[in-house]
């Protein structure tokens, strides 16, 4: 059968959704009890197991048996029993099993050829009680079911051997739902299933039927009712759920409303239990009011609960909740009126009617009838549809769509359980009108669905929940002309992407609340705090709950119990006493039962009367003691019900004792004043609670004892502060008076008195006495004593405190202390003494040493009243401006006592000086601003103090006048940082000099020297002119002659390289604009956590400050010409992240990304290198001469290249010639070097790279070893041949030993060179790239161009064309070849465009049209058969006669005709492929798919082909298409000799054009438009542009116009070039036709030159039209026909002789014809042409570099696309590396090599190089001869970057074109990388996740769909005959022999085939 692309054949109908998802692969099924052991081997679950998973196991529905509360699981291929706390019991196998959904069940497979093994997924799973029976309806089989015994879901009770149509159960797609229920009838179990509609044999299934569960036929619905559909299209339900409430079964589904109403619609249907004929079925639409459909629904007793798509595409949801009394008066009401007034209402609108497209209407049947016949009866109507929805209001909006609804009703509640998308799940309390969510949990991963399956168990204390993620399309929001909008869960489908797995979650989760709190915050509605038990618990779990406050609801109590007061609120502990608690609405107790309270540890009983408890408290030895300064402490104190907390609070016990202590210096303050009732005892000093002073002693009262006098700190006694001086001066005898008051509390006991100061380091006790009392105020003296403090301090703050007896301490009012003062401190002259404050009584004492003294201390005639005259120590600055105004500082001793003194005192070299009062210092320091004199004045400074003799300092002060030259440098960035140096004269003048350029500071660096002052420059707004100005003091002085340059802030524009080693080290270059004006550019990084590394350019700033101006001064440093400029990378420690990259260029920061084009700077690991004597890495490596040095190591060149790497032998330099990843090649010098330094004797081998150094052990050079002369001793002496013969072979092995290591150093160096050539290019090109190249091309000799540049991005004009190709490919798009052009390209290559034409009927043959057509039709059927595929193919190769060629056509014609049925072509591809591998395996598996030899090897082509088709225009199409256009591009910018077809830019070395051609480039304007081609007159004319070259022939010249005009247009859309006209015009009236040949082109000596451009002089600019040809004359212009060879290769001109001249272009061809080259045979000859044509120089060869180095980013984004698994592979490949790998294990290969083989040569070779070298399969192009030969150099550098042995240097053998050795060469360096690249692919396809034959099967039927009908089908049926028609008589041998075939009747169907195809109807 033809199938879908060929329009022969029924289509199929297109699978559900799910289907292209399966579930598992299929695989044997594996025994119950193996299973079962297997998953009971697993770890056990913990003892409350929360959810149970099974590996490899998707999940479709659950049941739960009523009673022990078993949950059983049905999945795909199992079902699982299990315990009510998951635990895993049992485990049936129920699939996977031969099936098909379009066949019937069968017994023998032959009745069903295209059955396969499928999956069973269960779809429908019921428990019947009655029966303990489990029913489990799978998918397979058309859905039978069958039945299992409750206790044991392995043991099958009841299956179906060979089920009618009648036992159809279940829907057979696993996208499209089935639910039942279980029904009890009165005398047996019915069962109650509907479904949808799915597969064409399910058409007969009624989507509502009653089946019998027991009898002799189950699941049979013969004679009972069916919800009978006239047209199942129009009436396809899509159910939701089914559910039994009181006497009626209620089924909840979607559907369209009618015939005429295309909106769907949400309905609920009604039949009764007992109802086995469906009589009474009714429904009625449901709307939850501006909601879409419903989703998913549950029963309580009482409601409908219905979850609806709400929001923009369903993305939300909403809960609906219908009464099931309003559901069923609304379905009464639809019944009445259809019963009894023909469905009209009392307003004659139709509001009921008989649905279903059935024949029986709406009756007018007595009134009474509804209630005679309350579920209906024969005569009744049915099936009855209400047209008045029953409509309900939202109870609560969600925003993830909800996939499941269970509903409980509790304790007279009603709770619902959502499901939605995401994996959440919420539970909502239904309250009146609202629902309101309390709580939401995650069950299932986020992301996966929860399954409708949303069960509560028996006792409704837990919900079992299945997770899974599956998405189907179905209707939500009611679209119309049946359209499906938005997106819902894939109810019962087992297509899941994430873990699947049961949960089981608990209903109310009551005991997770520790708190009365919590309890109620958690709003459940179902939990509540039992108050006598102290835990939050389901009501039904509180035994008093009835009783008030006993159970509390937080819908009801917002409070808990609590302790309201407490009276009193502490209690001192010494005392026991009582505590009343208020404790509100306090549960009542039994007559025997009491409430207690807790202390702490400590129970005491509480008598409760009303809300009051009273409790006693703990007596003191039961109180803990107070924590460590603290006066109490502090216990819980809780009222108990037995032992659980009722409420609770805090209670706290004081201690009196303890008060005290906290407070030493007002001991009676603090007692009487704190919170407690504290008493203060004056006499014993003694805090107390109560009345428990001693008797007879006065008490102070707490200040909270409101009734007595005596109370609070007012009371206490207490020392109010000091009577007499708080001045006291050292070493005087000072006494002390003190203020008391309440001492009268003490009584008139006589006692002592002691003052005590606390001196630093010492207490000191002074005897005190209370001189007198008045009232209840007295005074306290202390003796006097002489106070010398430890530590000499100008003033010293003592406290103080009086003691009454032995210690106790009178509190202090507040804080009392007094100063001791010392003249001597601080007072260090006369005149600062006698400036002290005059209280102090300091006076200037000459006794003994002059000092500053108290005055009673200092004899009366020691006393100095005038002090001594001024003396000056330092004056600071010396210098000043003549201006003057400089602040001088004048630093010395007795500068006066005061300013008064000093105000006109002052001269400064004669001149007065005016002292500024602010900054004056008493007696040290006098700061002054000078007067004006002539520059030059000197002189000293003079301070004179009236009476005193002045004082004149030793050093002078100078008036200098400070001079600006010159400054350095000029100019500067306008961000600043430039350090500028300010030259002059007395630049040293003035202490306070500050610097400006224009308005802006310039911080001064110090120190400031005579001839220079450096700062560095501010940031400046705008560039431009600022003067420098310096300001000394006052005076202020201007740089005119030469104002400073703010230049605008230097630009990078590129920085390279972008990476380097973590040692740094490596020159970075930086290029931009205004660089010449940075001074010190760094490269910085910052570091994670760490502080900045900086490197520096040419000089590093030096951090340190000047400190000194002496020395010569230093030249100004001159800018560094960063234009070439090199900085150096900074380097950064192991483990540390650089987290920014800048350049630092003075004050502008760039980060290196920016500078770089967005290439971040990176740091690589050092490199690591191995020491030359991998053995022992001290001796030293012998080292020969000549050779050339391999060091090994790991990342070498990630960081650095070759050119900066240094490598020393000693003194020596071993000049590096490679460097790679892994290895560095250098070439030591010929001679042994020294040492570097004479420690060691030997050179050591140093590899220097930046920063990182590597030294890698010593190296001893070697002589050669030459070759000993045949011994003479040995010719004399020795006669025999013997001895003879083993020298002769002692001297050739010597002799191959020496040359082997020669070629092997050769190779190296041959390498080397080649790399060295490479760079090299790189190097020049970059240089040409920056330069400019003369519009007149290059002279010659000179053949590198700007678009060679190699080690990068490809050039600018390559990049420029290549982004406005990608300009123009967004509006056109790539030109991919349409699937069936494509595919007939690929099917038959080398047959042009049409490969199938219809044969051409003679005349009278209409007639036979139509039994050919039969005829071919039934072959298409029989290539179906399987047996009969494999014999034809068989058959025909084993016919000597059946070519090469025949097998290739024929596997072609066999994969156009079964291209509707890939499925069956993979199956067939698997078993030839296996064939094909036992017959290698005998053999040498190696060899296996090498070539295109059988049939099997091209039909692997073709599905390839196919499969991949989707993968090429989505990935590796662009990637592919832009290598071919820059390929193209990169040609025609050279010249192309149209003759020999020899071009300048090429990848093969044999179509290299390898003469110097001089060219120049040209634009013209092509006229284009409608007009471009006729006369002058009206029309738009556009001008295009073309690039084309002088030496470009008409021809050529014509295709690269065509290649402009028609730019985006397909190839095959363009006009051929043939049959156009080159027209050049100049002027008004000036037109010349322009051809290759006519009379003006040059011929001399036989040789005709094809006319150029260059020929015709048309300069650059010219306008040129294309015009049609008048005529078709002339070899050159041959018109191709617009046929089918559109889009193939156009040959070039050939070098054929017209009358004896011969054609040239460029460069003339040998003269020697083809038949004396034939003649050639000589072998010798043949080699030395070879020879002659392989040493092509080194200059041919950099064009061949630079062509490559161009192309190298094109060619890496494809094999990169081909070779990349970043994004998903395709599931063709994996699928068959996958069964390659099978294979492998099949046969016992174990080689790894032979399996990289096998798909090396089933994918990459047979079809990726297929695509590389022929992109016209793929594309509508043209690919030139020049294109083909570059990409079939690429090709072949594929197929070497794919084969495992390691590449080298030599001959191939795949195109012989391209194999020699330069074109090797040229990618000798890349295909290590490819190879890493290929076997990366292979390993990480092999890694991932296996493709399944169900995955592939529905990828497959995909293909199948979206490639439809070809037009020439029956056509390749009719080739495939004519092959058939050869071997006939064979083929039917080969299937008569079969005995299988004799009874399928193959061959006579075969002969029926050729008797319509060959009108032989006579012979049969």
């Amino acid at each position: 059968m033809c199938l879908p692309w060929c329009h022969t054949a029924r289509e199929t109908p297109p699978l559900p959704p799910c289907e292209a998802v399966p579930a598992m692969a299929p695989r044997p099924p594996l025994g119950p009890h193996l299973l079962l052991a297997l998953l009971l081997s697993l770890p056990p679950p913990p003892t409350r197991a929360r959810h149970f998973s099974a590996p490899n196991a998707t999940f479709n529905h659950l049941a739960l048996a009523p009673g022990p509360g078993t949950l059983y699981v049905g999945a795909v291929n199992r079902l699982f029993q299990l315990s009510p706390e998951l635990r895993l019991q049992a485990v049936a196998v129920t699939g996977p099993v031969l099936d098909s959904p379009d066949c019937v069940p069968f017994r023998d497979p032959a009745d069903c050829p295209h059955a396969r093994l499928t999956d069973n997924a269960n779809q429908l799973l019921l428990v019947s009680g009655r029966a303990r029976e489990l029913v489990a309806c799978g998918q397979v089989r058309q859905g039978v079911c069958d039945k299992r015994r409750l206790d044991d879901v392995a043991h099958v009770l009841y299956q179906a051997e060979d089920p009618g149509d009648g036992q159809f159960v279940a829907a057979n797609a696993p996208g499209v739902a089935t639910v039942g229920l279980v029904v009890q009838a009165p005398d047996r179990d019915l069962l109650l299933v509907a479904r949808g509609l799915a597969g064409k044999l399910s058409a007969g299934v009624p989507p509502l039927t009653v089946r019998q569960l027991a009898g002799p036929q189950p699941f049979s619905s013969e004679g009972l009712g069916r919800l009978v559909v006239g047209d199942l299209s129009d009436y396809n339900n899509s159910y939701v759920g089914a559910f039994a409430a009181g006497r009626s079964a209620y089924f909840v589904f979607r559907r369209r409303g009618a015939r005429a109403q295309a909106d769907y619609r949400s309905y609920a249907a009604r039949v009764c239990l007992g109802d086995a004929n469906l009589y009474s079925y009714v429904e009625v639409p449901l709307a939850c009011r501006g909601q879409g459909l419903i989703q998913a629904a549950a029963v309580t007793p009482s409601t409908l609960l219905g979850a609806f798509a709400a929001g923009p595409g369903g993305a939300g949801a909403a809960l609906c909740a219908f009464p099931l009394a309003q559901l069923d008066a609304s379905m009464e009401h639809a019944r009445r009126l259809c019963y009894t007034a023909g469905g009209r209402g009392p307003g004659g609108a139709e509001e009921a009617t008989v649905e279903y497209g059935v024949t029986s209407r709406c009756a007018a049947l007595p009134a009474d009838s509804p209630e005679s016949y309350p579920c209906g009866d024969e005569h009744t109507p049915s099936p009855i549809a209400g047209r008045q929805p029953l409509e309900a209001e939202p109870l609560l909006q969600l925003e993830q769509p909800i996939s499941a609804v269970a509903g409980l009703q509790a304790d007279g509640h009603t709770i619902a359980f959502l499901g939605d998308t995401q994996g959440q799940l919420h539970k909502v309390f239904l309250n009146g009108s609202h629902g309101h969510v309390y709580h939401s949990q995650q069950v299932g991963p986020r992301g996966s669905a929860i399954s409708p399956d949303l069960l509560v168990d028996g006792n409704g204390s837990h919900v079992y929940v299945l997770t899974a993620q599956q998405v189907r399309p179905v209707p939500r929001m009611g679209g119309t002309g049946g359209q499906h909008t938005g997106t819902s869960l894939c109810t019962h489908c087992p297509c899941p992407s994430l873990p699947i797995q049961v949960d089981r979650v608990p209903v109310a989760a009551c005991p997770e609340f520790p708190d009365c709190t919590s309890c109620l915050q958690a709003r459940d509605p179902l939990c509540g705090w039992c108050v006598l038990q102290g835990r939050c618990t389901l009501k039904g779990q509180c035994g008093r709950a009835a009783q008030a406050n006993q159970w509390l609801w937080s819908y009801e109590d917002s409070h808990c119990p609590h302790v309201q007061s407490l009276l009193p609120a502490y209690r001192p502990r010494q005392e026991q006493g009582q505590v009343t608690l208020s404790v509100p609405r306090l549960p009542t107790l039994a007559a025997d039962e009491y409430f207690h309270c807790a202390f702490g540890d400590y129970d005491s009983l509480a008598h409760v009367e009303g809300p009051h408890v009273a409790c006693v408290t703990p007596p003191q030895d039961q109180l803990p003691l107070n924590p460590p300064g603290t006066d109490h402490i502090t216990l819980p104190l809780a009222l108990m019900f037995e032992d659980v907390a009722v409420a609770a609070t805090n209670f706290s016990f004081y201690d009196c004792s303890a008060v005290q202590a906290l407070e030493v210096a007002a001991p009676c303050r603090a007692c009487v004043g704190s919170i407690w009732r504290c008493h203060w005892c004056p006499q014993s000093s003694r805090c107390v609670y109560g009345e428990h002073c001693p008797e007879g002693e006065g008490t102070i009262y707490s200040a909270q004892e409101a009734d007595v006098q005596v109370r609070g700190p007012g009371a206490c006694p207490r020392v109010e502060g000091l009577a007499g001086p708080v001045l006291l001066p050292v070493g005087w005898k000072s006494r002390l008076a003190l203020r008391v008051r309440n001492l009268q509390h003490f009584g008139s006991l006589p006692t002592s008195y002691h003052c005590w100061l606390e001196l630093p380091g010492e207490l000191q006790r002074l005897p005190a006495s209370l001189e007198e009392t008045s009232g209840d105020v007295g005074l306290i003296s202390c003796q006097a004593q002489q106070l010398h403090p430890s530590v000499a301090q100008q003033e010293l703050r003592v406290p103080i405190y009086v003691t009454r007896g032995k210690a106790q301490r009178l509190d202090n009012a507040h804080t009392l202390h007094v100063t001791l003062y010392d003249c001597a401190v601080g007072h260090p002259d006369c005149s600062r003494c006698q400036a002290a404050n005059g209280s102090l009584g300091c006076v200037w004492c000459s006794h003994r040493q002059p000092a500053c003294r108290y005055g009673p201390l200092c004899p009366p005639e020691a006393v100095e009243l005038l002090c001594p005259s001024p003396r000056i120590d330092t004056i600071e600055p010396l210098t000043g401006p003549p201006e003057g105004g400089l602040a001088l500082t004048i630093w010395g001793s007795n500068l006066g006592r005061d300013f008064t003194e000093v105000q006109d005192a002052v001269n400064v070299a004669g001149r007065p000086c005016s002292p500024e009062p602010s900054l004056y210092r008493t007696s040290a320091r006098i700061v002054c601003v000078t007067s004006p004199a002539p520059n030059g004045t000197t002189g000293p400074i003079q301070v004179a103090i009236k009476n005193r003799p002045p004082g004149i300092s030793t050093q002078h002060f100078t008036y200098q006048d400070p001079i600006l030259l010159s400054l350095s440098p000029q100019w500067g960035p306008q961000a600043g940082g430039t350090q500028l140096t300010i030259h002059g004269q007395h630049l040293q003048t003035g202490g306070n000099i500050s610097a400006f350029v224009g308005a802006q500071p310039c911080p001064i660096q110090e120190p400031v020297c005579p001839e220079a002052i450096v700062c560095h420059t501010m940031s400046q707004a705008s560039p431009g002119e600022a003067v420098v100005r310096v300001v000394f003091g006052h005076a202020q002085r201007t740089l005119l002659t030469s104002p400073f340059q703010y230049t605008a802030n230097p630009q990078l524009v590129a920085a390279e390289p972008s990476v380097s080693f973590r040692g740094g080290g490596r020159l970075i270059r930086v290029r931009g604009t205004g660089l010449d004006v940075v001074q010190q550019p760094l490269l910085s990084v910052w570091l994670a956590a760490t502080a900045e590394v900086q490197a520096a350019g040419v000089e590093p700033r030096d951090p340190t400050p000047r400190t000194s101006c002496g020395g010569p001064a230093a030249a100004p440093q001159a800018c560094i010409q960063l234009r070439e400029g090199l900085l150096q990378s900074p380097a950064v420690p192991d483990g540390v992240h650089p987290q920014r990259v800048f350049f630092t260029l003075d004050n502008v920061h760039v980060d290196f990304a920016s500078a770089n084009g967005g290439q971040d700077f990176q740091y690589q690991p050092n490199p690591r290198l191995a020491p030359l004597s991998r053995e022992k890495p001290t001796r030293p490596y012998r080292l020969k001469p000549g050779n050339v040095l391999d060091v090994e190591g790991q990342g070498l060149n990630l960081g650095i290249s070759k050119e900066e790497v240094r490598v020393h032998i000693g003194d020596g330099e071993c000049l590096v010639k490679t460097l790679t990843l892994t290895h560095l090649y250098c070439e030591p010098p010929s001679r042994a070097p020294q040492p570097a330094n004479g420690s060691s004797a030997l050179p050591q081998f140093v590899v220097q790279m930046g920063n990182v150094r590597l030294a890698l052990g010593p190296v001893q050079y070697e002589t050669e070893p030459t070759l000993s002369a045949f011994p003479v001793e040995a010719q004399v002496g020795l006669g025999l041949g013997a001895a003879v013969l083993i020298a002769a072979v002692l001297l050739l092995t010597l002799m191959y030993r020496h040359k082997s290591k020669q070629a092997l150093r050769d190779y190296q160096k041959v390498l080397v060179q080649l790399e060295n050539l490479e760079i090299g290019v790189g190097d020049q090109c970059r240089k040409e790239f920056t330069g400019e190249e003369s519009a007149a091309g290059r002279a010659p000799g000179a053949h590198l161009s700007p678009s060679a540049y190699l080690g990068g991005s490809p050039p600018a004009d390559l990049m420029t064309e290549m982004t406005d190709l990608s300009s123009d490919l967004e509006a056109s798009g790539i030109p991919f070849l349409d699937y069936h052009t494509y595919a007939e390209r690929v099917f038959f290559p080398g047959h042009g465009g049409c490969p199938l034409q219809p044969a051409l009927e003679g005349p009278g043959e209409e007639g036979r049209r139509a039994p050919v057509r039969q005829g071919l039709t039934q072959l298409s059927n029989l290539l179906n058969s399987k047996l009969f595929l494999l014999t034809l193919i068989h058959t025909l190769e084993e016919q000597p006669s059946f070519s090469q060629r025949d097998r290739c056509h024929v596997a072609s014609l066999l994969s156009l005709a079964l291209h509707g049925k890939l499925e069956y072509l993979t199956d067939i591809l698997r078993t030839l492929l296996s064939d094909l591998a036992a017959h290698y395996v005998h053999k040498n598996p190696k060899l296996m798919l090498r070539r295109t030899e059988t049939m099997v090897e091209k039909l692997l082509t073709n599905w390839l082909s196919i499969c991949l088709y989707a993968f090429l225009k989505e990935v590796a199409g662009e990637p592919l298409y832009m290598l071919l256009r820059a390929i193209q591009y990169q040609v025609d910018k050279g010249p192309v000799d149209a003759v020999t077809g020899k071009a300048k830019r090429t990848l093969n070395d044999s179509r290299l054009l390898r003469e110097d051609v001089e060219f120049r480039p040209l634009t013209l304007m092509v006229l284009a438009g409608p007009r471009a081609g006729g006369a002058a007159g009206g029309g738009a004319v556009q001008r295009v542009p073309a690039r084309v070259l002088d030496t470009d022939t008409i021809t050529q010249v014509k295709e690269k116009v065509l290649e402009q005009v028609y730019k985006g247009t397909p190839f095959s859309q363009r006009p051929s070039a043939h049959a156009l006209d080159l027209e050049w015009r100049s002027g008004l009236a000036g037109h010349l036709t322009l051809s290759d040949e006519d009379l003006t082109s040059v011929t001399h000596n036989h040789w005709k030159r094809l006319n150029t451009l260059q020929h015709y002089k048309v300069p650059d600019g010219a306008t040129v039209g294309l015009i049609p040809q008048l005529h078709n004359g002339g070899a050159v212009s041959q018109s191709l026909a617009q046929n089918c060879t559109l889009g193939e290769n156009v040959p070039m001109l050939e070098d054929g002789e017209e009358g004896g001249v011969h054609l040239w272009h460029l460069v003339k061809g040998t003269e020697e014809p083809e038949g004396a080259k034939a003649r050639r045979s000589s072998l010798r000859e043949r080699e030395r042409e070879r020879a002659r044509a392989k040493a092509i120089p080194e200059i041919y060869l950099t064009r061949l570099l630079s062509m490559k180095g161009t192309l190298q980013k094109f060619v890496d984004d494809t094999f990169q696309a081909i070779l990349s698994v970043n994004r998903p592979v395709p599931i063709a490949i994996k699928y068959l590396f996958d069964f390659l790998d099978e294979l492998a294990e099949k046969h016992g290969i174990e080689d790894p090599e032979t399996l990289h083989i096998w798909k090396t040569n089933s994918l990459l070779l047979r079809f990726w190089v297929n695509a590389l070298k022929n992109p016209q399969l793929i594309f509508d192009v043209r690919v030139s001869d020049n294109v083909d030969a570059i990409l079939a150099v690429i090709a072949q550098t594929f197929i070497d970057s794919c084969t495992v042995s390691e590449h080298k240097v030599g001959r191939a053998h795949s195109y012989p074109e391209q194999d020699s050795p330069v074109n090797k060469l040229l990618y000798a360096r890349e295909i290590p990388r490819y190879k890493q690249m290929v076997e990366r692919y292979y390993s990480d396809i092999r890694q991932s996740s296996p493709a399944s034959y169900q995955e592939m099967n529905s990828a497959l039927a995909e293909l199948s769909g979206n490639y439809t009908s070809a037009p020439h089908c029956l056509e390749a049926l009719q080739e495939l005959y004519n092959h058939i028609h050869r071997y006939y008589d064979q083929i039917i041998s080969a299937l008569e022999e079969d005995p299988v075939g004799q009874k399928m009747q193959l061959a006579c169907r075969l002969q029926q085939v050729a008797a319509l195809v060959e009108n032989k109807v006579t012979d049969l």
